[in-house]
């Protein structure tokens, strides 16, 4: 679909895990802190739940895509009361923090699934929601097809992700040290239509915001992208510890960008939604929903 470098899954599904995980040793005092730094991920997941206003939309079934801590699954499952939410994430640290942050709605499902592997039923849902989670699927193509097969007809696929833009200033910065990776490359918004319409989704409706996160120094920077569980863990990442030569090098580069006493930090987001047409896709055999309260085991 573009030139994205792949995702190292195991490390990516490990880096989430930990996260979720540090969250459990002390929930109230950890999970504001992870909020605090996923404050990007906060203001969009609110924006689609706003756009969401706009749809003639009544599910029964909402499965939610790269859920994190459920904090909009809580949300959609309080919007939509007769819907049954599935709270889908592949890092089972951060499904035992979406248990914990809603325990009282009894119609929210745990998932510990990849976006690229559901092991849904087809037809099986009204509408997925995915906030900033495509970046972490190396192949779109195939998450789409996904979508579109565990969509009953007219259901809504509505997204974000982050475009090529995203972090431009570190990979900038990263260059004048090697070529190799260390910030990861993300889908152009046109390849992402263009991958709603090949996987057979229809009306795709795509638009691209802008964001720009200010920090005292890099180091600050890095660090909240360690908290987030979004540090590098592309498959062709450099192995290894970084040297301090190396950082030097990044922050000294990345200084020249300093502005009103801050460093900036871009993020270009992209906006999708697309729906479900009448015809019915073909489709692996999988777990319907109703096998999925006796069939998951609780995160530990």
């Amino acid at each position: 679909m573009s030139d994205t470098a792949p995702i190292d899954k195991h490390l990516a599904r490990r880096a989430f895990d930990r996260v979720g995980r540090s969250l459990g040793q002390a929930f109230e005092q950890a999970a504001a802190g992870y909020d605090e730094v996923a404050v990007l991920q906060r203001e969009l997941g609110q924006r689609m739940l706003d756009r969401l206003e706009l749809v003639r939309l009544q599910p029964r079934t909402i499965v939610d895509v790269g859920a994190g801590t459920g904090v909009a699954s809580a949300a959609l499952a309080r919007r939509y009361k007769q819907a049954r939410v599935v709270v889908l994430d592949f890092a089972p640290g951060m499904l035992h923090q979406a248990r914990r942050r809603a325990p009282w709605f009894r119609k929210l499902s745990y998932l510990c699934a990849d976006a690229e592997h559901l092991p849904l039923a087809d037809q099986c849902c009204d509408l997925i929601y995915s906030n900033a989670a495509l970046q972490w699927c190396n192949d779109l193509d195939r998450t789409f097809r996904e979508f579109r097969r565990v969509l009953r007809p007219g259901g809504l696929l509505m997204f974000t992700t982050f475009g090529p833009d995203t972090l431009r200033e570190l990979r900038e910065s990263w260059s004048v040290v090697d070529d190799r990776s260390h910030v990861g490359r993300f889908a152009d918004m046109h390849d992402l239509g263009d991958g709603l319409l090949r996987a057979g989704l229809a009306e795709p409706v795509m638009d691209v915001d802008r964001f720009t996160l200010t920090y005292a120094r890099v180091e600050d920077l890095m660090r909240d992208l360690k908290r987030l569980g979004a540090h590098n863990v592309a498959a062709q990442r450099p192995r290894g510890l970084t040297g301090k030569g190396a950082l030097a090098k990044v922050s000294a580069y990345y200084e020249q960008l300093r502005c009103d006493g801050r460093l900036p930090a871009s993020y270009e987001v992209v906006y999708g939604h697309a729906w479900a047409p009448q015809a019915a896709p073909g489709g692996a055999p999988s777990v319907p929903l109703s096998a999925l309260e006796s069939s998951l085991r609780r995160p530990q």
